[in-house]
């Protein structure tokens, strides 16, 4: 089996696992102006499984028409699968999780689903990701709903039309979910977004792990006390893998995402995680997973 990886920006990454192909997250369409693949969600006709970490648009977008055009399975949270029915998705392609369960995806890859956490859109977020950001700890939900209500949307109309058409009207990220992939070659850990429980993701010892590289991470329910270089760190080790790759850390929408510097990264993976490389991938590279 040879297990490849092919990155299409944002959070959505391609698996190839011999004849096995399963895509992580499904947003490929960009904004006028955005990095990108230069592809859409109908350009893909081989998908076996679509995997979604949450249902914001920039993580869903995209699975319906994969679905629809491939026969693929979609594997996500219950306000994912309302929107893939909503969508027009069959009953038959769709497998509602919420954490705990144990998947099959050929005679010798299985996926297993775990309950994860968003970043903390809500509150204040550092403009690089060495920068330490502190507070914000015991908001209780009202509030944190009136801070992203009080936010204004892209001043870009090329970016806005996108949002708009983009919008799954969803009833909020539906609950984030991360997911470890076993297979002969190996195991990897896919999230979508920067947050995570402790308990859960202590003690997975994946080979690879994706790692969000965005915003600002959730620990345990509470925005980190630091900057998103201590996240990805910190994260690190707990899972104890032999490599991180980052996800969601290009430009993908100007005017919300910027380019994440990679060095401060890199720094604080070495005082955490000491040993654990961090691979760099471009667009679509066939990265090999597992080797190296």
């Amino acid at each position: 089996m040879t297990a490849t990886l092919d990155w299409y920006g944002c959070a959505t990454f391609r698996l190839t696992l011999g004849e096995l192909v399963v895509f992580l997250d499904a947003y490929i369409d960009r904004a006028e102006g955005a990095d990108g693949t230069g592809l859409t969600a109908d350009d893909i006709d081989r998908c076996d499984y679509v995997v979604v970490g949450h249902s914001h648009f920039d993580h869903l977008w995209g699975a319906e028409r994969i679905a629809r055009n491939t026969g693929a399975t979609v594997i996500g949270s219950y306000e994912t699968m309302r929107v893939m029915e909503t969508e027009g998705v069959p009953l038959a392609q769709l497998i509602p999780v919420s954490g705990s369960e144990r998947i099959r995806l050929s005679d010798d890859v299985t996926v297993s689903v775990y309950p994860s956490l968003h970043s903390s859109i809500w509150s204040h977020a550092g403009s690089s990701s060495d920068e330490a950001c502190l507070g914000d700890l015991a908001v209780l939900y009202g509030e944190r709903q009136a801070r992203l209500a009080g936010r204004t949307g892209p001043a870009n109309p090329a970016v806005a039309a996108h949002r708009e058409a983009s919008e799954q009207g969803a009833r909020g990220d539906g609950g984030a979910l991360c997911y470890v992939f076993d297979s002969p070659e190996g195991r990897l850990f896919y999230q979508d977004t920067s947050g995570y429980w402790t308990g859960v993701v202590q003690g997975l010892r994946p080979d690879v792990a994706i790692i969000a590289g965005a915003g600002r991470g959730t620990i345990d329910g509470e925005p980190i006390q630091g900057s998103l270089a201590q996240f990805v760190g910190r994260e690190a080790a707990l899972l104890r893998p032999r490599r991180i790759i980052l996800g969601h850390h290009d430009n993908w929408l100007p005017g919300l995402s910027i380019h994440t510097d990679l060095a401060p990264i890199r720094e604080e993976l070495s005082r955490f995680a000491p040993g654990v490389a961090l691979d760099e991938l471009t667009y679509l590279d066939g990265h090999d997973v597992f080797g190296g």
